[in-house]
């Protein structure tokens, strides 16, 4: 799987009318003022409400981020208006493993360390199955994120060296990440 790079995405409202590609073209231009050459790519995803806005460089994307403050309002030819939510277009959300942690350690901890790696939504504990005489946890927490880069495999938490691990992941030393 490739990651999206140098892009935002621009999520609109689930019930928002019909928008055409040309209704999308002049929203880009009258919104974030981007000169033609810094568009590499708009990609429109009718069904997720979704335009993705591919440009030269991240500090781009970065930037219009900043000035929009993530949100923008698109007026549909009825008058109707439809929030606009702006995010980096990273790599999605992950279902992240992370094992060797002790209960003990907080939730509020795992996301503080996870936090520059991406928006951690939620965190659950494992269980062993049903199978077994005791369904309790085994100790690995699931995080589920939306990352905006890659993860090491291992790192510390907390003082405690845990494993972390998640689809399409890049692998990386024990020893030096």
């Amino acid at each position: 799987m490739n990651d999206r790079q140098n892009a935002i995405v621009c999520i609109f409202d689930v019930p928002s009318p019909r928008i055409t590609g040309l209704q999308i073209h002049e929203w880009i231009y009258e919104n974030l003022r981007l000169p033609e050459k810094d568009v590499r790519m708009i990609q429109i995803d009718g069904p997720g409400h979704r335009v993705f806005i591919k440009l030269n460089t991240g500090e781009q994307a970065q930037s219009i981020l900043q000035t929009t403050k993530s949100q923008l309002v698109f007026r549909h030819d009825n008058g109707e208006l439809s929030k606009v939510q702006l995010e980096l277009a990273g790599m999605g959300i992950r279902r992240m493993r992370i094992a060797n942690l002790p209960p003990e350690v907080s939730d509020r901890i795992i996301r503080e360390k996870l936090s520059t790696y991406g928006d951690v939504t939620e965190i659950s504990e494992e269980t062993w199955s049903k199978a077994y005489r005791y369904p309790v946890p085994n100790g690995t927490r699931i995080a589920v994120t939306r990352l905006i880069k890659n993860i090491p495999s291992h790192m510390k938490m907390a003082g405690n060296r845990v494993l972390i691990s998640y689809e399409s992941q890049p692998p990386t030393c024990y020893g030096c990440n």
